[in-house]
């Protein structure tokens, strides 16, 4: 089993001064990695054909990019899981002034809360952060989750991995599903609900 997990959005809570409403953090789950493969290959096709460098980043594409994007991919078998964060939800004093400790918080409920999807999985992550950042988030989810839940944990750059794009592009999706903004667009979302690629998008309230 290969597991991606991106975010979108930011942690942080001045939300009159541009930061995001909500926060996502996302993972796409492959049982296969045959799949993985064939998915993998897709959006380097795609990302030829469209002209996109260096990579796709929801933030960065056009609309019709986007669409282009889920039209192709939803075709391929994965499942999405995520938590989507209300940020006026969030109560925490440390949660709302620590930033690592907020993507780590969030981070561990989700794999917490993955109903048993990614026991014994391969799991990497988009590899933003510094090299301290890196091995206090790996030791912090080992210390936290189930024992065997992770057989192999690495951070990628998402530049040089396909599936850590796809990653980003459902976090980015899942993120203007719900923002509280003008710019709140479920279109991209529903293409994934429609090909049945959303296995559980659980709202921290």
């Amino acid at each position: 089993m290969l597991v991606l997990i991106d975010e979108s959005g930011d942690p942080g809570f001045r939300i009159v001064q541009g930061s995001t409403s909500h926060f996502v953090v996302a993972m796409v789950i492959f049982d296969e990695f045959s799949e993985a493969e064939r998915a993998s290959a897709a959006i380097g096709n795609l990302r030829d054909q469209l002209r996109i460098k260096p990579e796709f980043k929801f933030t960065k594409a056009a609309h019709a990019v986007r669409n282009g994007f889920f039209e192709e991919i939803s075709r391929f078998a994965f499942r999405i899981r995520a938590v989507v964060v209300d940020k006026g939800a969030v109560q925490s004093p440390h949660l709302r002034t620590a930033t690592e400790s907020f993507y780590n918080y969030f981070l561990r409920m989700l794999l917490q809360h993955d109903n048993g999807a990614t026991q014994g999985a391969r799991i990497k992550i988009d590899g933003s952060g510094d090299a301290e950042f890196k091995r206090e988030l790996s030791a912090y989810l080992r210390r936290q989750l189930r024992d065997g839940q992770i057989a192999k944990f690495g951070f990628v750059d998402s530049r040089s991995d396909n599936l850590v794009q796809l990653a980003d592009m459902c976090a980015g999706a899942i993120l203007r599903a719900h923002r509280s903004d003008l710019r709140r667009n479920r279109s991209w979302l529903d293409t994934l609900r429609h090909a049945g690629r959303v296995e559980d998008i659980w709202q921290f309230r």
